[in-house]
């Protein structure tokens, strides 16, 4: 028997691939379905039977669903998620609102108070490669942001491995397609504004920096990120640069990722001199990671490529349930 779980927002974009995923899960079942008073979405439309049920706590509780996927803004998570916990489902929420462990650093980047601080202390940061052994038994799950996700994914080893030059910092230069400003419309994610452009925004601002200074043990000073806006539908490209400290060659940076990586069943490395792209990533799981070394003079580059719905949100997400709910990690994403 399928074990049923919830999902809240799916007429977004990040919702609506995380319907598309569990929707082809061999044990699980979207049962609970909220938004379904627009009978014009064509994701209501796709939805058959008992799966139009909303998804509120009092039917959580009623229909037994063992956990509840939150695609909702920070507000509506905070809202939502105290109620689903007491209802007795996990929640796995996929936006900004308790990824931090304390609510001066949510309030600091997003602008607004956070509404549920004393939640922030249980929640886990769902990256897979590095935390887990923490997510099985997680009530309440953070999942990562999709530029931090790259970006962490491609950092955090050459941290650990102290073969930085952290005196000259490190560049990240994040291009991602337009479905990562999500589905609400807006000026400029509008199509005449984005097709046959390319453009950056949110310099030295960007939300998402503080998830990559703490998963990466960064501080603020030794960052530099800039988001920028791809006229494509989806794919994150990060090329991150820094002085590279006591490597001599490609293939030794390579052997960080290789080490750190090995049997990480959506970590996809290439050999040095090759480089990842945003066809190869479309539509999966996986972070694919590329680097060279200017072993004269010490540059490096590493580059991250992600799906941002996928690997960068709703593929993470089911892959995160699998690891809460027991099930092979690659369920339902292979």
């Amino acid at each position: 028997m399928k074990l049923p779980v919830g999902v809240v927002g799916f007429r977004g974009y990040a919702g609506a691939e995380l319907l598309r995923i569990l929707e082809r899960h061999p044990h699980v079942q979207p049962l609970l379905r909220s938004d379904i008073d627009d009978q014009d979405d064509a994701s209501f439309r796709r939805a058959q039977g008992p799966s139009r049920l909303p998804c509120d706590p009092k039917t959580v509780r009623a229909e037994g669903a063992v956990l509840v996927f939150l695609a909702t803004p920070q507000g509506v998570s905070m809202e939502l998620t105290p109620a689903m916990l007491e209802a007795g489902a996990r929640v796995v929420d996929l936006s900004a609102a308790f990824r931090f462990r304390n609510p001066e650093t949510y309030t600091a980047w997003y602008n607004e108070p956070h509404t549920q601080p004393e939640l922030l202390a249980e929640a886990v940061y769902g990256l897979p490669e590095y935390f887990r052994e923490r997510i099985p038994a997680a009530r309440l799950l953070a999942n990562p942001g999709c530029y931090p996700t790259a970006a962490n994914l491609a950092i955090r080893p050459l941290v650990e491995a102290g073969v930085v030059d952290r005196a000259a910092g490190i560049v990240c230069d994040a291009k991602s397609g337009i479905s990562g400003a999500g589905r609400r419309p807006s000026l400029k994610t509008s199509f005449c504004e984005v097709t046959e452009n390319f453009s950056a925004y949110s310099i030295f601002n960007h939300r998402h920096v503080p998830e990559v200074l703490g998963i990466s043990g960064l501080e603020e000073s030794e960052f530099s990120f800039t988001a920028q806006l791809l006229p494509l539908e989806r794919g994150i490209l990060e090329t991150i640069y820094f002085r590279a400290s006591g490597l001599a060659s490609a293939e030794e940076l390579l052997g960080i990722y290789e080490k750190q990586y090995a049997g990480e069943p959506f970590i996809r490395l290439y050999n040095p001199g090759h480089m990842p792209d945003l066809r190869g990533v479309a539509r999966t799981n996986f972070c694919d990671i590329g680097v060279t070394l200017d072993a004269k003079t010490g540059r490096a580059m590493v580059v991250s490529a992600i799906d941002n719905l996928v690997k960068g949100a709703a593929g993470q997400a089911v892959q995160n349930m699998n690891l809460m709910l027991g099930r092979p990690e690659t369920e339902g994403l292979l």
